[in-house]
C-alpha cells in the first residue's frame, strides 16, 4: 500500500495508462498503492469477501461500456485459491472445492464473452504467481538445535530464513561452517552466504539481503523456538499451521504456476505447450498483446510465443519429469522430497465422476470457442455437484455423509 516501495518497479497499469491505454484493475495486490504517481482509469479496492460470480458480472460490466470509456487492460485478482492453499493445505478436500469454484468462475467469464460474440476480439490470459506444499512438523529443524541464537540479531524471510548477525564480521564466517555441517547431515536445508548464493537466485547483489542465508528443501522448514517448539507440539500431537507454503525454490515442480492465454493474440492450435518459463515473462507478454512498449525488464519472451508441441501429443513432445507432481511425501526421516504414487489420495470423501472433456479433432479458431462453450456448459452442473459433495463432505449419489 505505500508508493515507496514501488519506487523502482512499473506495474502493467502504469506501463498501459502511461501510453495512452485505459486500464481496469479489480482488486489486483498493489493495485491501490498510488504507483508513481499513475492510476488505474477504473480501480476496485481489494474485498476479501467479494464472491467469484460478482468478479465475473464486474469484468462484463467493463466489457460493456461504450467504446470511449471502455478499458483495454482489465486485471481481476482471485484470492481464494492461495488463501485456501495455506488453510488446508494444497492437497486437501477443501482446496479442491475452492478450485472447483474458480474454474465455475472461469466458465461464467467465457460464457459472458461468448454470449457477447467476443471470443475473437478479446485475449483472455490466466496465471497463478505460485505453487504450493503440504506442510508437516514432522518436516522441521529447530534453528537454536544447531547456532546460539544470542548471535543473532534479526531473522529475515520465509520460509527462507536471512540471519543477520550482532556482529556480522566475526560471527558469519563461524555460523555458516556451523550451519553447513548440519546441512551436510541433515540433507532437509541448503545454507548460503552472499558469495555462495547461486546464480540462477539472482538473490545477492543488493544491500537489503541478509549476509547468511538458511534454504530449506521445498516441503520442509528451519524454524526458531520463539516462532514454534517442534517438540511441543509433537508431544501434544497437534499440527502445524499455514498447512501449505511456497517460497521454495521455484524450479521445484511444486512451486510452478500456470500459464494459459487465448485470443487474437495467441493464434496457436489448442492445447499447444510451451516450454517452461519464469513469470517475470508476462509482462512483456501482456504488454506485446496491447501494442504497448515495455519498460525495461528482465523479461525475454515476446509474441508470437512458440509452442513447442502439444500437452496431448506424447509422441511430438513428451511431458516433463513431474509435470504433474504428486505432493510432498510424509516421511519424517526421509531427506528427499518423495512422492507418493500417483493418483493416491488424500481424501475418502466420495466425489461425482468428471465430464469428458477429449479434445476435437478439428482445431479450427472458431470451432475451439464453441468446443470450450459446449464443454464448459457440460461441466457446471459436474462443478456444482462436486462443490457441494466436498464442502458437506456427501455421497452425491444418494446425498448421505461418507466416512
Amino acid at each position: 500500500m505505500h508508493a515507496k516501495w514501488w519506487s523502482k518497479a512499473e506495474p502493467l497499469w502504469v506501463t498501459a495508462e502511461k501510453q495512452g491505454v485505459k486500464t481496469a484493475i479489480h482488486m489486483w495486490p498493489g493495485s491501490e498503492a498510488h504507483v508513481l504517481g499513475v492510476e488505474p482509469t477504473y480501480l476496485d479496492k481489494f474485498n476479501e469477501h467479494e464472491k467469484l460470480p460478482k468478479k465475473v458480472d464486474r469484468i462484463l460490466q467493463l466489457l460493456d461500456m461504450e467504446r470511449e470509456q471502455r478499458p483495454q487492460l482489465i486485471a481481476a485478482y482471485v484470492p481464494d485459491v492461495d488463501r485456501d492453499g495455506h488453510a488446508f493445505g494444497p492437497n486437501s478436500t477443501e482446496i479442491r472445492a475452492t478450485i472447483a469454484e474458480a474454474d465455475n468462475m472461469l466458465t461464467l467469464l467465457v460464457e459472458g464473452l461468448y454470449n457477447r460474440n467476443l471470443t475473437e476480439i478479446v485475449n483472455v490470459i490466466v496465471v497463478s504467481d505460485h505453487g504450493m506444499a503440504t506442510m508437516s512438523v514432522n518436516r522441521m529443524v529447530q534453528l537454536d538445535d544447531i547456532v546460539d541464537m544470542s548471535l543473532i540479531d534479526h531473522i529475515d524471510g520465509w520460509p527462507l530464513r536471512g540471519l543477520r548477525l550482532k556482529n556480522a564480521e566475526q560471527d558469519v564466517p563461524i555460523m555458516y561452517e556451523q550451519l553447513l555441517d548440519a546441512a551436510n547431515q541433515a540433507g532437509t536445508f541448503d545454507v548460503y552466504t552472499l558469495n555462495t548464493m547461486p546464480e540462477r537466485y539472482h538473490f545477492a547483489n543488493n544491500p537489503r539481503i541478509a549476509p547468511l542465508w538458511i534454504v530449506p528443501k521445498t516441503g520442509w522448514l528451519v524454524i526458531e523456538k520463539q516462532g514454534f517448539d517442534i517438540a511441543a507440539t509433537l508431544e501434544a500431537g497437534e499440527e502445524f499451521h499455514p498447512r501449505g507454503l511456497h517460497g521454495f525454490d521455484h524450479e521445484h515442480p511444486l512451486m510452478r504456476a500456470i500459464f494459459i492465454a487465448r485470443g487474437p493474440a495467441f493464434p496457436h492450435t489448442p492445447n499447444s505447450r510451451l516450454p517452461v518459463f519464469q513469470n517475470i515473462e508476462v509482462y512483456n507478454i501482456v504488454c506485446d498483446s496491447l501494442g504497448i512498449q515495455p519498460h525495461s525488464n528482465n523479461g525475454t519472451i515476446r509474441l508470437p510465443m512458440k509452442p513447442e508441441g502439444l500437452h496431448s501429443d506424447l509422441g511430438i513432445s513428451p511431458k516433463p519429469p513431474n509435470d504433474d507432481p504428486a505432493d510432498i511425501h510424509e516421511d519424517p526421516v526421509s531427506s528427499e522430497n518423495n512422492f507418493p504414487e500417483p493418483g493416491k489420495e488424500s481424501s475418502n470423501t466420495s466425489l461425482p465422476e468428471a465430464p469428458s472433456s477429449d479434445q476435437p479433432e478439428s482445431s479450427a479458431k472458431g470451432n475451439w470457442w464453441t468446443y470450450l462453450h459446449d464443454q464448459l456448459e457440460k461441466a457446471k452442473d459436474w462443478a456444482e455437484e462436486f462443490i457441494d459433495s466436498i464442502r458437506n463432505n456427501k455421497d452425491p449419489s444418494n446425498g448421505t455423509s461418507t466416512s
